[in-house]
């Protein structure tokens, strides 16, 4: 098992119900590392690179407007395969059909107020981590 970095950014909604501490813990509790740690407000230039493997989709404006309505915690987790293990902890993108014990599956009952993102690839990791954090800002 490879040591990783990935990002995660816990959404608006998950941020205005106060669930910030609660999602971190989890992390922590499972063992990841917290490199990087911040609370921002997402413009629109930032919103479309970070979505922009979904521009010309449908549900693009409506999820470019959903991330820009409030503020964001942004961080990057380090520990072993962390994008495989992070990706099987948030659970599926519908919270709906996203498993108890996930946190969509615990916090979610939304497709599109979903509680959390997380990169899905190790490039993919890479360009998000590029986009929210500078160098001197990654621990």
């Amino acid at each position: 098992m490879s040591m990783q970095r990935t990002l995660v950014i816990i959404k608006p909604d998950a941020v205005e119900r106060g669930l910030i501490g609660e999602i971190i813990a989890r992390f922590e509790k499972k063992g990841f590392r917290i490199r990087g740690l911040k609370m921002i407000r997402l413009n629109r230039e930032l919103a479309e690179k970070l979505y922009d493997i979904h521009r010309g989709k449908p549900f693009f404006e409506e999820l470019i407007k959903f991330i820009m309505s409030g503020p964001i915690v942004a961080m990057i987790l380090e520990g072993s395969s962390a994008i495989e293990v992070v990706r099987n902890m948030i659970g599926p993108t519908d919270g709906r059909k996203a498993p108890p014990g996930t946190i969509r599956g615990d916090y979610s009952l939304d497709i599109k107020m979903n509680i959390i993102h997380a990169a899905d690839s190790l490039e993919r990791a890479k360009y998000e981590i590029s986009l929210l954090f500078k160098e001197d800002e990654i621990l």
